[in-house]
């Protein structure tokens, strides 16, 4: 009973968000509550749930800080230099847009923390997709896409969790993965690239809406920037301009934001999509202040990747000076936490709710009922293809399951099956991992909640567009580790 109501439980959750019958935060909250009820856990709900939200807080805190520290450094400028140096060596071709934040969402990925890579990201890519047009959706299929492949650098985290859930080296687990890393990344970057040309099309040829508004990207590829949503990227129709905070919350309480698209502006020549890329005469630019910005965010994080104090504590400490020495007067203070309101309740409340969904299956014992079921059903005769399986057992569990349940409580009895069939634990270590780039898009995962909430893009409309890309991806990082013999295939 307790394994037919997890997985009913999670198909139910994908439903609803993915048709938008509710939102991810009621989805995440009624959901579990329905099942767990109909699990005879009654009173004791609570219980459960406060119990995983202790866990919560540190990464909510985080996420809070987060928004608030890069909300800022986007908007006192800090950022707009690169945004011009991207648009400047990508032009303003979608194609070229969408591979290039492949390419630097795979890149920042190497510092292994999923939250980083998706702030810098979006900081960076975010403005360029709204002043093209181009839908926000893509951003987040190919940033989750890279940063999930990327995922199994060793101290990225879940290399760690297997090598030490099977007592064996994380080398021994990454290094004979590495081809299957760079044949994931060659996937991602294809699918990147068929992306950017779908784009690339759309703009080109349809998104002229009904009215007959001209296409501004084909006559000269100023945009006037898309909705900031999940949607498909229509031009606006402002008469003069379509202004976006990119930080996700819309212009609020003083706050100006970046972007502005003048639609009478329509030449080809795309050193004028780099001048009016960014709105320069935003009051909230701070240029005087750029090296001291730009050394608080280096050494933000510098202490990030050393990780020599609490996450948490670091954005806190940053956003607070970016606030103080950025606008010393207390009205501005608050103008600007005002403006960024609204995506951190969007991410915080939707953690927070997170920890319903992972209450109720760890309290009522769905977990590991479901990951005991999934253990007992493969048949003995099976057994020489233990690690296969495994890898493909990794795909939908680390989805549906914190990669601390995978690892430490359904690896260690697979791969003691394993061991009768003469099948190491590096082996089957290696082949646990493959699963990484479709349980980076799992609601259970906080960065990935961030990622979207950055981009205010629905959660069903990023599952929808990637969940079928990132189960690829996987499926060719195992077919490539078994092609090559690390790991193990009868």
């Amino acid at each position: 009973m307790l394994v037919f109501l997890g997985f009913a439980m999670i198909a139910v959750f994908m439903a609803l968000i993915m048709t938008k019958k509710l939102t991810p935060v009621l989805a995440l909250i009624i959901v579990p509550t329905v099942f767990g009820l109909f699990a005879g856990a009654g009173l004791g709900l609570g219980d459960m749930v406060l119990e995983s939200m202790k866990s919560l807080t540190s990464t909510a805190a985080l996420l809070m800080f987060a928004i608030i520290f890069f909300g800022l450094m986007i908007d006192v400028g800090l950022f707009d230099p690169l945004v011009r140096f991207i648009l400047r060596t990508l032009g303003n071709d979608p194609a070229k847009v969408v591979l290039g934040t492949a390419v630097l969402a795979a890149v920042v990925s190497l510092d292994g923390d999923g939250s980083t890579t998706f702030i810098l990201t979006t900081a960076a890519m975010l403005p360029i997709y709204l002043r093209l047009g181009m839908s926000p959706v893509v951003l987040t299929c190919v940033a989750g896409l890279a940063n999930g492949t990327m995922n199994i650098v060793p101290w990225g985290g879940p290399t760690a969790r297997a090598a030490a859930a099977l007592d064996v080296s994380p080398t021994d687990v990454f290094v004979p993965m590495i081809p299957s890393l760079l044949a994931g990344m060659v996937i991602v970057m294809i699918f990147a690239w068929t992306l950017g040309l779908h784009e690339r099309k759309r703009l080109a040829g349809g998104i002229a809406d009904t009215k007959g508004k001209p296409n501004l990207w084909e006559n000269g590829g100023t945009g006037s920037g898309s909705k900031h949503n999940g949607g498909s990227g229509r031009s606006g129709s402002g008469s003069a301009s379509t202004r976006v905070q990119p930080s996700g919350a819309p212009a609020a309480g003083g706050s100006v934001a970046l972007l502005e698209a003048p639609v009478e502006e329509k030449t080809t020549d795309s050193s004028s999509l780099v001048g009016s890329a960014l709105d320069p005469n935003r009051p909230t630019l701070r240029p005087k202040l750029f090296w001291f910005n730009l050394v608080l965010t280096v050494a933000v994080m510098v202490v990030l990747v050393l990780d020599i104090i609490p996450l948490a504590y670091v954005f806190m400490i940053g956003a607070a000076l970016a606030l103080v020495v950025n606008f010393p007067k207390v009205k501005d203070q608050a103008a600007q936490l005002v403006a960024h309101g609204q995506s951190i309740v969007a991410v915080v409340s939707m953690v927070m709710a997170a920890g319903v969904l992972t209450g109720v299956l760890d309290g009522t014992g769905m977990v590991d009922a479901m990951a005991a079921w999934l253990v007992n059903i493969i048949p003995d005769s099976m057994g020489p293809f233990m690690a296969v399986i495994t890898g493909l057992l990794s795909i939908p569990m680390t989805f549906f399951m914190s990669n601390d349940a995978f690892y430490f409580g359904v690896l260690p009895v697979l791969s003691e099956t394993a061991a009768h069939f003469g099948i190491a634990p590096a082996e089957m270590a290696r082949a646990s991992i493959t699963g990484q780039p479709v349980h980076m898009q799992s609601p259970l995962v906080p960065a990935i909640l961030l990622l979207v909430s950055l981009a205010s893009v629905e959660l069903g409309d990023h599952h929808k567009k990637v969940l079928w890309r990132a189960a690829v991806v996987s499926v060719v990082m195992l077919a490539v580790g078994i092609l090559l013999g690390a790991i193990p295939w009868g």
